[in-house]
């Protein structure tokens, strides 16, 4: 199972609403499929160069591993070795911070991972669950 386009742009939709209503600074949303395939992305005006970059690193680790950015992090604290060696695998591809986020259905299937980045790594986060959840899908931060 993987997420349609439409369900891709609905979370970026619903992303970018909660950066507006929390005056967040301008963002990068990148929302993948659950092969890591990316199914929509979309950058705000005013993000810097490296924002879709960053936004991707995020969401490609949590679909890669299988946990939420915010666990990789934790991860990333009591085992660096293990993230850094993760890292190398996907050629340097890997951001283990908060604002990686796996897209489950109701069931808990896995159906893909969005990545956002452009505020602090919490409400980088806090904008992509919601996201997710407006779409009427379940966030999984690995927290």
């Amino acid at each position: 199972m993987d997420l349609k386009l439409a369900d891709a742009k609905k979370i970026i939709e619903h992303t970018l609403a909660a950066q507006a209503k929390n005056s967040f600074k301008p963002m990068a949303v990148v929302v993948l499929g659950a092969a890591g395939t990316i199914r929509a992305s979309e950058s705000q005006d005013g993000t810097s160069l490296l924002r879709p970059k960053v936004a991707h690193g995020k969401a490609f680790g949590a679909i890669s591993i299988g946990l939420g950015s915010r666990a990789l992090f934790e991860r990333a604290k009591v085992e660096p070795f293990f993230i850094q060696a993760v890292n190398s695998l996907c050629d340097g591809a890997l951001v283990p911070v908060a604002g990686g986020v796996l897209v489950r259905d109701k069931d808990g299937n896995l159906l893909g991972a969005v990545g956002v980045t452009g505020d602090t790594s919490d409400n980088d986060e806090l904008c992509a669950v919601a996201g997710i959840e407006a779409a009427g899908f379940v966030a999984d931060t690995g927290g």
